[in-house]
């Protein structure tokens, strides 16, 4: 039977308990986090009350008990309840029997007195809470000792060693600490609200706005633990298309955005961005041949995007782990709403992820993505390749869902997957009804969770790297030219007149 002791007992145990050379039994060695009493109270509780078993069923794993013996009996537990038998006294006796474990255990004996050990199951649940807490300790013990040993070795990849201790960590509190269910009160509660919230927005939308007005119609904006996927081939405009909508989020709807950049550095992400805001061509951007009058536009102009709120990383590589590390960290000190992902098929599922299936790192990548926008209640969006098959096919080359690349579980998990159709790219200037396609963007909603599926048509500037809407493009022509800016005499006066520019003062540009 355990002994009880009081905390006056252990603390004289620890006045006078000592070695011979005086040094404290703490500092010779330590036990693990343990409480192997009431381990033995829920085993107890969970054979004698139904209820108890209901309770901690979900909270409790073989691996959560330190004595080896009760970890066993609720393995047995387990077993029976999963065949929804009946558990007590005799069942769980019968189950380490058929499994040759009782004597293991310690025999009927030992099972009998489990149930001796309770008076009732009241207060099952609470006591595996605690037992799973000192799992929790035991495990980050054993994640630390792992750390600091394999931290000594002069052969380790610090960044590997820094991944694998993150995973694990992670792994620790996803396996051990789970969401509870919510009351259908609170949930009719906060859905009425969002309702209300959409009704008196002046648009009418729930999430997060692109910008581009057809597709916010269509898809009512960017819904919270969403996970969107827009897909296309290489040279369809996807990075053009979501730096759009990160700007349109963060500069007119004041939403911190925060982009995750695979591909391309930050220095060429703000390029397009000056390009698309300033609608100054940024092949003249990268070449500094700017007139006099697009000097004075882009120092202007460029003050909206300086200070928005997105936070641009640009990091090659980048695992999911460290993704989701970056992404907690955004979200709590800058209170992100919007992540955006360029692209998926650039990540690696983790730092151990060299070679092997590549197929089940990709799925492996989708889920985790998925768990992230739930956990941090906040929309994702990932780009994504296409495989050539659409460059194969027939007719006019419309993507399908069956053609994202390397893993079907990306359609699976995707809330919403969006495809990215230009009839120019493939040298088609006119539809079946004879419109010009030329510059036009056919965003193709192939999937969606939670509404429904069509296309809308915008226009894409390629020269300024920007969407936009048909309804907002009077001033652009057919060749993406802005008419409303041209250089002229009486402009250029005008700038030169100016008391609010001076030419030197583009060396103090924000950019």
């Amino acid at each position: 039977m355990t002994e009880f002791t009081t905390k006056t007992d252990i603390n004289s145990r620890r006045r006078v308990n000592k070695p011979n050379n005086g040094a404290p039994l703490m500092d010779i060695g330590k036990m693990p986090p343990q409480a192997v009493d009431l381990e033995e109270a829920v085993l107890g509780a969970i054979m004698l009350e139904r209820d108890a078993l209901i309770n901690v069923i979900d909270i409790l794993k073989p691996e959560s008990f330190y004595k080896d013996a009760n970890a066993r009996i609720f393995n047995a537990i387990q077993s029976l309840a999963n065949r929804t038998e009946p558990v007590d006294i005799l069942t769980v006796t019968q189950e380490l029997k058929k499994t040759g474990e009782l004597e293991i255990v310690g025999g009927a004996y030992y099972i009998t007195q489990l149930t001796n050990r309770v008076a009732s199951a009241a207060n099952a649940e609470f006591h595996a809470h605690i037992v799973v807490q000192k799992f929790i300790q035991r495990e980050l013990i054993r994640v630390s000792t792992d750390t600091i040993r394999d931290s000594y070795e002069e052969g380790s990849d610090v960044f590997e060693l820094l991944d694998k201790a993150e995973k694990n960590l992670f792994a620790i509190a996803d396996g051990n600490i789970r969401k509870d269910f919510d009351k259908m009160s609170t949930l009719i509660k906060q859905a009425i609200e969002q309702i209300e919230k959409a009704k008196n927005s002046e648009d009418g939308l729930s999430g997060i706005q692109s910008g581009l007005t057809s597709l916010d119609r269509l898809t009512s904006g960017w819904q919270r633990s969403d996970l969107v996927i827009i897909a296309a081939r290489p040279a369809m405009g996807k990075t053009a298309l979501v730096l759009t909508m990160a700007r349109n989020a963060a500069v007119d709807f004041g939403h911190p955005v925060a982009v995750f950049s695979l591909e391309m550095s930050s220095l060429q992400l703000v390029t397009r961005l000056i390009a698309s805001e300033t609608e100054l061509p940024s092949e003249k951007l990268k070449k500094g041949t700017l007139e006099d009058y697009e000097f004075a536009q882009l120092n202007d102009k460029i003050k909206k995007i300086s200070e928005a709120p997105i936070f641009i990383d640009d990091t090659a590589g980048l695992s999911i782990f460290e993704l989701r590390a970056k992404a907690r960290r955004l979200k709590e000190k800058q209170g992100i709403e919007l992540i955006i992902i360029d692209y998926l098929q650039l990540m690696v599922g983790s730092g151990e992820g060299k070679g092997g299936n590549r197929e089940q790192e990709i799925s492996f990548i989708s889920r985790s993505l998925k768990g992230l926008a739930k956990e941090l209640n906040v929309p994702i969006i990932a780009l994504s390749q296409l495989s050539r098959a659409v460059e194969t096919r027939g007719g006019d080359k419309r993507p399908v869902l069956s053609d994202l690349r390397e893993s079907g579980a990306i359609e699976q998990d995707a809330d919403m997957v969006i495809f990215i159709h230009r009839p120019e790219y493939y040298n088609v200037t006119q539809d079946a009804e004879g419109n010009d396609t030329r510059n036009v963007a056919e965003l193709i909603v192939a999937k969606h969770r939670n509404g429904p599926v069509d296309s809308v048509r915008t226009k894409f500037i390629s020269h300024l790297t920007k969407f936009m809407d048909f309804e907002d493009t009077n001033s652009i022509d057919d060749y993406g030219n802005n008419s409303s800016i041209k250089p002229s005499t009486d402009f250029n006066t005008k700038i030169q007149q100016s008391e609010n520019w001076d030419k030197n003062d583009i060396e103090d540009a924000p950019f």
